[in-house]
Formats: C-alpha cells, sequence, structure tokens
C-alpha cells in the first residue's frame, strides 16, 4: 500500500509538473523537455556503460545542440538531418582513432540513443508549437500524455479485470491482450472527450489518440525489451515508485511524435 501510495503521489507531482510547463508558455516546455531528454539520454547510455566513456558525453553535448537549433528556430528535416549525420561522423571519427578502445556495439548505441530518446521526446515541444485552423498547440500538446498515460491506465485497469490472455508473455507476462485494447478504446474515450469540449475536433482526436495508443504500447514493451536484454529492473531511480525517466516516458516516446504527425495530417487542410 505505501508503494503504491509513492507511485500514486509522485505521478500526481509529475503530471501537475507537465501542466504547469504547458500552460506557463513555450519557453517553461522547452527546459523542462530538454531536461528530461538530457537525463533520459544519461539512462539510456548508462545501460550501456556509456556514462563512462566520452562516448556518452558526445550524445549529451549533442543533445544540447539539436535542442539549440529547435530553440532558434523549429528544426526543420534537413537541419535536424545534418545534425544527426554530423553526430555519426563524429562517433566513426572517435571510433576509428582509438581503435580498438570502443566496441561497435557502443557507438551503435549512442547514436541510437540521440535518435531513441532526446529526438522523439523533442516532439512534446515541437507539438506545443503548432497552431493549425485555430487549434492552439497549447491545447493540443496535452494529447501526447492523454493519449500515452490515459492509455497506460485504462490498460491496466481492464488487463486487472478481464486480462485472460497474454500480450508478450516472454516479455512482459502481466501484460495483456484485453488489457491492450482496454487501452487503445479507454486513448480513443479520452482523446473524444478532450476533442469535443477543448480543440472542437471529437472525431478527429479520437483517431489520432486511438493510433497513438497503439504506438504507445509498443514503446512501452520497447523500453523493457531493452531492461530484459540488459538485467535492469528500472532505467533510473529519479522518479520514487516509477524508476527513472526513461521508465515514466517509454510510452510518451513513440507517442509524440505520432501525435504530432497525426495532428499535421489530421487537421491540416
Amino acid at each position: 500500500m505505501k508503494a503504491f501510495m509513492i507511485r500514486l503521489m509522485s505521478g500526481i507531482v509529475l503530471l501537475a509538473l507537465i501542466i504547469g510547463a504547458g500552460i506557463a508558455g513555450e519557453g517553461v516546455l522547452f527546459a523542462f523537455t530538454f531536461a528530461i531528454s538530457l537525463v533520459g539520454y544519461w539512462e539510456f547510455a548508462r545501460v550501456f556503460h556509456l556514462d563512462k566513456n566520452k562516448l556518452g558525453i558526445a550524445g549529451m553535448l549533442f543533445t544540447a545542440m539539436y535542442y539549440f537549433c529547435i530553440w532558434h528556430g523549429q528544426v526543420s528535416a534537413e537541419l535536424g538531418m545534418v545534425v544527426l549525420l554530423t553526430f555519426l561522423m563524429v562517433l566513426m571519427a572517435m571510433y576509428v582513432f582509438t581503435f580498438p578502445k570502443y566496441r561497435t556495439e557502443e557507438v551503435m548505441a549512442a547514436f541510437f540513443g540521440l535518435f531513441y530518446v532526446s529526438v522523439m521526446l523533442s516532439f512534446i515541444y515541437r507539438t506545443r508549437l503548432l497552431e493549425m485552423d485555430g487549434v492552439d498547440g497549447k491545447l493540443l500538446f496535452f494529447l501526447i500524455f492523454i493519449c500515452s498515460w490515459g492509455c497506460d491506465t485504462c490498460a491496466y485497469a481492464v488487463g486487472m479485470l478481464l486480462g485472460r490472455h497474454k500480450l508478450a508473455p516472454v516479455l512482459s507476462p502481466k501484460k495483456s491482450i484485453e488489457g491492450a485494447v482496454g487501452g487503445v478504446a479507454g486513448a480513443v474515450l479520452l482523446g473524444y472527450l478532450y476533442g469535443r469540449f477543448a480543440l472542437g475536433y471529437p472525431g478527429g482526436c479520437a483517431l489520432i489518440c486511438g493510433v497513438g495508443a497503439v504506438v504507445s504500447q509498443i514503446g512501452d514493451l520497447a523500453a523493457s525489451a531493452i531492461k530484459r536484454n540488459h538485467g535492469i529492473k528500472d532505467y533510473g531511480n529519479l522518479i520514487p515508485g516509477h524508476g527513472g525517466i526513461l521508465d515514466r516516458f517509454d510510452s510518451v516516446i513513440f507517442t509524440a511524435p505520432i501525435i504530432y504527425a497525426m495532428a499535421m495530417a489530421v487537421m491540416s487542410r
């Protein structure tokens, strides 16, 4: 019971921080997104023991560089690609000129971490910048958390009540097909209600959250797979009752860019 209360209270505090950052303005949300990306990348780097060498430091520097570009104008596809390619060239230079100090797997992990954590989480902030057909990005960005965390909560509740068939028995024995379906249905309902009363796009928001909920569960399982492959329970202990940033934002990592892309597709005319 004590563990549950700790998890609940820390979850409420985290949600309050996100709501506050979203309402406070672009600068505050940018700082929040940048901070969780830095911490998240460092957590990921520790899984591959990159926190003790220069590959991890390089990843942190390029995370800062990527966010610097975002802050001074939303990153275009071309500029984002330049940052990623430059990081890859730097990593390969470190790899060949210090050979055999680093292993191929370490170089690949350092590069993957920048994209998987830093770039994908940046869509939390980038969604906040969207404004289409009178839809304020300040309201649109909340769809990311309504979708991902709403799906998590509904999937957990339905799974506890009705779960019979395992979704991924080897990877996550507690997750059920019934829970997964319930999570998607719950996210669709929440998206519809939010769209109806806040954005004026009930059908569009329901569709966006439905797709986002499916993807969020893949993100959750992907994070679990990485942890299982490397024999760790949590990525960190920053958030009491939840673990690290990546433990709490594992589904958001996948949901944020999907919400961004779906909003561009569904709400643009």
